[in-house]
């Protein structure tokens, strides 16, 4: 499987990219993850990345387009992969569009898009709170009568992060709406989009998900446990 997912802030794509990429035995591409990486390895693209990095500067397109080209040629990626993160704008998409025809595999290409509701992702994110020692993520409801955390046994250490104020968050949406949701619109003209209903339990999201997957591609699927 090859795979775009799509969302709004908080809809959950990190999450299910986690899980889709351990049942279909393909790899979860964070762009993030993937430019660190190049810069690390110091790759011809990534030496060209840390040196605008460096300045203060964004990485341009044609760049990420180049590193995540490598990446998706790679030996990992021979079956498939789940990419979160990519693209973000329209021209980005048009972009990856020419990689994917050059790689032949833009006949395999599939977004699944996870709908969500603005006002419910922002109670959803402004009822998390963060250990300031471990950075796990806990719901308040579950937290707020605990001065020690759970997960590392650090004292007094809850906290909501800046990207979980409702301020932050619908500044993150206007940016979603605008630059990012033609995207969207960009794939459902070839038929490439899987929509799912974003807001169920993640348990629900991934059931949906996977039976989609299995009615679009039209074969059997290999999921493990």
């Amino acid at each position: 499987m090859h795979l775009i997912l799509f969302g709004s802030p908080g809809a959950g794509k990190g999450t299910q990219a986690k899980i889709l990429s351990a049942k279909l035995g393909i790899p979860h591409i964070s762009t993030g993850d993937i430019l660190r990486n190049a810069v690390n390895e110091k790759t011809p693209l990534g030496i060209k990345a840390q040196k605008i990095m460096s300045s203060g500067n964004l990485v341009s397109d044609d760049i990420m387009i180049g590193i995540i080209k490598d990446t998706l040629v790679g030996p990992e990626c021979r079956k498939g992969f789940i990419l979160d993160g990519f693209p973000r704008t329209l021209t980005q998409a048009r972009a990856f569009d020419e990689m994917l025809n050059e790689l032949n595999l833009m006949d395999k290409i599939l977004l699944i898009s996870l709908r969500t509701n603005e006002e419910e992702i922002i109670v959803r994110l402004t009822n998390r709170r963060a250990c300031s020692n471990c950075q796990e993520i806990f719901i308040y409801n579950d937290i707020k009568e605990l001065e020690v955390c759970p997960n590392c046994g650090a004292v007094k250490s809850f906290y909501l992060r800046n990207d979980d104020k409702e301020e932050v968050i619908r500044n993150r949406f206007r940016i979603f709406e605008t630059v990012t949701l033609p995207i969207l619109e960009h794939y459902e003209k070839m038929g490439k989009v899987i929509s799912i209903d974003g807001f169920q339990a993640i348990e629900k999201v991934t059931e949906d998900i996977l039976n989609n997957l299995k009615g679009k591609s039209g074969k059997n699927i290999t999921i493990s446990a």
